[in-house]
This record gives C-alpha cells, structure tokens and sequence, in this order.
C-alpha cells in the first residue's frame, strides 16, 4: 500500500486517510442480456477510504474502448 492516496480527501466523508493498492476488477453487463457479453477485466490501481469504504479507479483506456463498443452492441 501506498501512501495515503493524492492527499485529496474522501468524496464521501471527508477524511484524509486514503490507501492506494493494486487491484483487478471484472466488469459485467447488467441484466440478462449482459450474460452474452464477455466480462471486461481492468487491472488499475484502486484509492480506498480507510474510514468509509469508498473506493475509486480509472479504467485504462483500451478498457474503456473496448466498454464503449460493448455499450453500443459491436
């Protein structure tokens, strides 16, 4: 774990005691129809609140793109 985060606080609760950590995430479609969908994995780092939970990420751009074509059925 990194240090506590960008020293931003928490969007949630305020607080400064972030922790920055690796992280894989498996992204599904909602819905049945979305059982036809492969999952998209994005492998990011994650900035949690050590207090309240809340977690943040950005998905790497060939992920996105690839999240954009799925959104718009191709």
């Amino acid at each position: 774990m990194a240090s506590n985060g960008t020293g931003v606080t928490c969007k949630k609760c305020s607080s400064k005691n972030r922790g920055t950590f690796s992280a894989e995430v498996a992204i599904h479609f909602p819905g049945v129809e979305g059982l036809d969908k492969p999952i998209v994995w994005v492998f990011s780092e994650l900035l949690v609140c050590l207090d309240c939970g809340l977690a943040e990420f950005v998905v790497p751009e060939r992920e996105l793109t690839v999240l954009q074509s799925m959104a718009l059925g191709f």
